[in-house]
């Protein structure tokens, strides 16, 4: 259950920024004092998007023949739903898909909906020896001498006892509920079949998505490596607190930030926007939805009282990403000539969001002040796409998709909002003077 390490350096590729990626600064050399501004991505990333668990919310927690539970989750294209619930009436197995887990969309974008039994299978835990299934089986039942690695079965088990079909055994159906939301509801159908069974508690797990590639495909097991993070106690015992702890951890917020926009300016309100009216048409909607701040660049280098403009791309990947893998998170730097009197205003998309922005609050900072001004900047939304799960949207522009058009007032973004809770703003980025 490593992290694909891979997949976070893929990130680079993300089709967001590039149009924004040059250093835009044609103004002439400014006089004044040196100042340098430094701008970090300090998100401690986390791999899943999304997760959580289930259980049969009657008088029991188990899921009988004829019950059945659902769960609601977001997802855009690419990403796939992985769960884990135990086959109870057996030592060691569990019902899960194959990984990365169950397809959400067709190639072409289409939400898929309806039965999707046949992508879920029957797996082998490789603790216990099996024994032949049914309510005589004797739990914990005798430990395999040396634990095994997770393996499929197929209709038949390394004892050599049957199975049906895990689709026979259990109907898993897909409802999209629109704004990239679906619905997954988990029937036991064993109750007429030659293999009847409860199902246990269970986990869900959702992975992120970024340049094509799933940062941690195989969420809640792997096939033919041994079990791990507290998955035994589901398959043995039909416990989800331990996995469901496990992935609670690993579960949260990930984003890279896009090529900074940086405006020095004096005598004037901050250029880049204002709280409670409508996105001006200059550019910014660009850079909230695309992260490509080079339209409002070029706009504010025709604005009275703007001396300096900025666009500040990370080294390498042109966006600013996150810790993650043990690595630091990307920072840019740029040194400025600053007077008194001057203010500086920044503003970055939060890169998977639909039109969400980091900028400098009010009228910006005093550009003559040192130190960390970290707490100056807060997230607003642009107005101007319609918000989806962030990661997780299907109209995402850096998630493939193409934004849905709305028009509303800019705003700070609320903390928890409607999809998530972040961390403070000073946990995602850092703004230094120096």
């Amino acid at each position: 259950m490593n992290r694909n390490k891979s997949a976070w350096l893929s990130i680079a590729t993300l089709p967001l920024f590039i149009a924004a990626c040059s250093k835009d600064n044609d103004n002439a050399p400014q006089t004044g004092t040196p100042a340098t501004i430094t701008v970090e991505n300090v998100l401690d990333a986390k791999p899943l998007v999304e997760s959580g668990t289930f259980k049969n919310e009657g008088a029991s927690p188990v899921i009988m023949p004829g019950e059945s539970i659902s769960f609601r989750f977001s997802a855009a294209k690419g990403q796939a739903l992985s769960f884990a619930t135990m086959y109870g009436w057996s030592n060691d197995l569990f019902f899960a898909p194959a990984n990365p887990g169950i397809k959400l969309y067709e190639d072409n974008g289409t939400p898929i909906e309806g039965d999707v039994s046949a992508q879920v299978k029957l797996w082998d835990n490789g603790t216990r020896i099996n024994q032949v299934p049914g309510a005589a089986v004797t739990h914990p039942g005798t430990g395999e001498t040396a634990p095994k690695n997770i393996t499929e079965v197929a209709g038949m088990d390394a004892q050599g006892n049957s199975y049906a079909a895990a689709s026979a055994l259990m109907k898993a159906t897909l409802h999209y509920e629109g704004n990239s939301t679906f619905t997954l509801t988990i029937k036991n159908t064993s109750g007429g079949s030659s293999n009847p069974t409860p199902f246990s508690p269970g986990v869900w797990a959702i992975s992120y998505i970024a340049g094509g590639n799933l940062l941690n495909p195989n969420p809640l097991f792997e096939a033919g490596k041994p079990t791990a993070n507290g998955l035994t106690n589901i398959a043995e015992m039909g416990d989800n607190s331990i996995l469901g702890e496990y992935i609670k951890g690993q579960t949260g917020i990930f984003t890279p930030l896009s090529p900074v926009l940086v405006v020095v300016y004096n005598g004037i309100d901050n250029p880049i926007y204002k709280i409670g009216e409508n996105d001006r048409g200059k550019g910014l909607k660009e850079l909230a939805q695309k992260g490509d701040a080079s339209g409002l660049a070029a706009y504010l280098k025709t604005v009275s009282g703007v001396k300096e403009v900025y666009i500040l791309p990370a080294a390498n990947s042109t966006v600013l990403l996150p810790k993650a893998g043990g690595q630091a998170g990307s920072s840019v730097s740029q040194q400025l000539k600053v007077a008194k009197g001057d203010r500086i205003a920044i503003a970055t998309m939060y890169g998977f969001s639909n039109d969400w922005f980091f900028a400098s609050k009010d009228n910006g900072v005093d550009a003559t002040q040192k130190g960390d001004i970290s707490s100056s900047v807060a997230l607003y939304d642009d107005g101007t796409a319609v918000n989806q799960f962030p990661g997780a949207g299907i109209t995402q522009f850096n998630l493939a998709g193409t934004p849905l058009e709305e028009s509303k007032v800019i705003e700070e973004v609320p903390n928890p909002n409607a999809f998530t809770t972040l961390p403070a703003i000073t946990g995602i980025i850092k703004v230094t003077l120096q």
